[in-house]
């Protein structure tokens, strides 16, 4: 089983590697697989090693907004082992994804008795709620565009591939906007020759420029990602 795309696993002493690998389960996760429900308490975490995750936030009225995404940088459930809050998002694949399965009671045993794990899993939730904090302003502070830009070098720093496969759906949640902003937006960053966008398909035409037009939570929130593991494990694992 190889752990070497999951960069928390990746940076773990063997013996610790070896207790959590004991019991997880390789999966294949397809696009829009729940990972868990709002209030809901998983009986599965998921440490990710392709794709990307999405943690979406809702309201009553039905109004959803995408604060955060996970891959290979992490897992999924990680809020729910630091005590019995019911966490308010909720997490399914954005970008089709391969992942670890193990049982939140298995993890919670292990990040309850190694002092190692707990440290690991610590730094990652911090990062992970610092990351949602930033996302929160983005929305606020942010343009539809600058917002999208962060988004796609976000995907495309966990995915190491220039070509996304997002339905317009998913690019009006994660903005707030309606379809026809959505397909405005795609086609000015089009004509600009950042992306090429297509039947839900998007391709990554010109990093440097797409960077330009990102707004500053890009760097924020890739120095976030980056910091996590930069002095444990070689650097082209980490790299965007």
């Amino acid at each position: 089983m190889s752990t070497s795309k999951n960069l928390l696993l990746a940076c773990l002493s063997e013996s610790n590697r070896n207790l959590l690998l004991s019991n997880c389960v390789e999966k294949s996760l397809p696009l829009r697989t729940s990972l868990y429900k709002a209030e809901e308490s998983p009986e599965f975490a998921y440490f990710i090693t392709s794709g990307v995750a999405s943690v979406v936030a809702s309201t009553s009225d039905g109004d959803t907004a995408e604060v955060g995404l996970i891959g290979n940088e992490g897992f999924v459930g990680g809020f729910h082992l630091l005590g019995p809050a019911k966490v308010p998002t909720e997490c399914f694949i954005q970008l089709e994804a391969e992942g670890l399965e193990i049982s939140t009671a298995h993890l919670r045993h292990a990040f309850r008795t190694s002092p190692e794990i707990n440290g690991r899993i610590l730094e990652f939730v911090q990062s992970q709620g610092l990351g949602l904090s930033q996302v929160a302003g983005c929305h606020r502070f942010h343009e539809a565009e600058q917002r999208l830009a962060r988004w796609l070098l976000m995907a495309q720093d966990r995915t190491h591939s220039d070509v996304l496969n997002l339905t317009q759906e998913f690019l009006g949640m994660m903005l707030g906007a309606r379809r026809t902003t959505v397909t405005m937006i795609a086609g000015a960053m089009q004509d600009s020759g950042l992306i090429e966008y297509s039947r839900g398909r998007v391709r990554i035409l010109n990093r440097e420029n797409l960077i330009a037009a990102a707004c500053d939570c890009y760097v924020i929130m890739r120095d976030l990602h980056h910091h996590l593991y930069e002095k444990d494990i070689p650097g082209w694992l980490v790299s965007g």
